[in-house]
């Protein structure tokens, strides 16, 4: 069984300025995607649903929101030898520092990992947005009798200088790597990724950051051969081209890099779409996560269009169209949302309690009355009063405000921000 010969090792990632100020208080795998999610359910998800049940997953920076989420979510039974476990960055009498790098977490994490009985290493990224079968590619990966595979996917000229691009033979071994290249450099990494991904510009074959290891040589390439690499992609796989069998295993559907605010705004819009890139409505690949008392949304006269609404929401506005709104969210009667992702909230307000906001000219948590809000995000637990409006656009500037941060025209209010009535940009 799969379940048996592999442990997955799943990166956190740094401080996510990319994706500030959704990292301001919290995690990469911690931001909340497709309003009931975390990111860091979409790699724990395809492993479960990959029979792959023993997963570490590798955090440094604002981890305690992150924490909480996976010990109330993932609770496997007394009988089984599942788990999910959080190893942080942590000083030991070999290392004071903190993780350096993707290799260097795993380094630092192998004395944790190596209790268990294994075959391979399966490592992933916290902040992707997939659902793949990790079984298809690990039989790959011993049928080839391969030392290391890397899962890639054909990537068209504009997104390949983000990646790492390699070129493999006709027997799927990869026989060259490079990091980031410059676009002049390009044609010469043009690989053959099948007919149809070749009309659609896809020449590129990219590395999606996610590697399996024989787990004799993680520890060999982590300790004796090079025991001061930092990253896998500079370093690691490089070095492992030369000397060791590498090989591809190319993947066909959807994957996005959820990097910075425009590409995590972009992945959860096209949720709305009618025929969405990424399926959540799929009984065999089920997408996991915090199991919530909540009561069914409420909607009272809402012309809603293209939009996904998680459980517990109190719904009054004119019109929602194209947009995420997430747990718990509440929106004032007359408000118009376009293009938007609402967070939601961690909690409701009683009466008693906006009636004190009221009397104390502070708007309730959520949004008010006659508000337009228009390529938005609005992080958790926002007071957003009446007759706000907010229009994003390419017409602003990037900034960084105390009440929201504008980037590529994408506005995001801040968590817990309160903005009050009549505000307008």
């Amino acid at each position: 069984m799969i379940s048996k010969k592999v442990v997955a090792v799943i990166l956190g990632g740094g401080a996510g300025s990319r994706l500030y100020p959704l990292t301001a208080t919290r995690s990469k795998p911690a931001v909340p995607i497709a309003g009931k999610y975390r990111l860091v359910d979409i790699p724990i998800s395809n492993c479960i649903n990959s029979n792959i049940n023993r997963m570490f997953v590798l955090t440094q920076f604002n981890s305690a929101s992150l924490n909480k989420h996976i010990k109330n979510t993932y609770q496997f039974s007394g009988f089984s030898t599942g788990f999910v476990d959080i190893l942080a960055a942590e000083q030991t009498p070999e290392s004071g520092e903190w993780f350096q790098g993707t290799a260097d977490a795993v380094r630092q994490s192998l004395r944790h990992i190596q209790n268990n009985d294994f075959e391979y290493v399966l490592i992933l990224s916290g902040d992707q947005l997939y659902q793949m079968d990790f079984g298809e590619m690990v039989d790959n990966h011993i049928h080839n009798n391969a030392d290391i595979t890397i899962a890639t996917i054909p990537v068209g000229e504009r997104e390949a200088p983000e990646f790492g691009i390699l070129k493999s033979n006709k027997e799927g071994i990869i026989t060259s790597f490079i990091e980031k290249p410059a676009k002049e450099l390009l044609p010469e990494w043009e690989s053959d990724t099948g007919s149809e991904m070749q009309q659609l510009g896809r020449k590129y074959l990219a590395s999606m950051g996610i590697y399996i290891f024989n787990r004799n040589l993680i520890f060999d390439k982590l300790g004796i051969e090079k025991p001061d690499a930092k990253d896998f992609g500079k370093e690691i796989i490089p070095d492992a081209i030369d000397k060791h069998k590498v090989i591809s295993f190319q993947y066909q559907g959807y994957w996005t890099d959820i990097g910075n605010i425009y590409s995590f705004f972009e992945a959860n819009l096209a949720l709305t779409l009618d025929i969405p890139p990424f399926n959540l409505f799929d009984n065999q690949k089920m997408v996991y996560s915090r199991a919530r008392m909540l009561p069914p949304a409420k909607v009272s006269g809402t012309q809603m269009l293209q939009t996904i609404m998680a459980e517990g929401s109190i719904i009054k506005a004119e019109k929602i169209s194209n947009s995420v709104i997430g747990i718990r969210s509440r929106i004032g009667v007359g408000s118009v949302l376009e293009s938007c992702y609402i967070m939601g909230n961690d909690f409701y307000e009683t009466i008693e309690e906006i009636a004190y906001d009221l009397n104390h000219a502070i708007p309730p948590i959520g949004i008010g009355d006659h508000c337009h809000l228009k390529n938005v995000i609005v992080d958790k637990d926002c007071r957003i009063g009446n007759n706000v409006k907010i229009i994003g656009g390419a017409h602003l500037k990037d900034e960084d405000h105390n009440l929201y941060t504008v980037k590529e025209g994408i506005v995001v209010v801040k968590k817990g921000t309160v903005i009050n009535d009549g505000f307008e940009l």
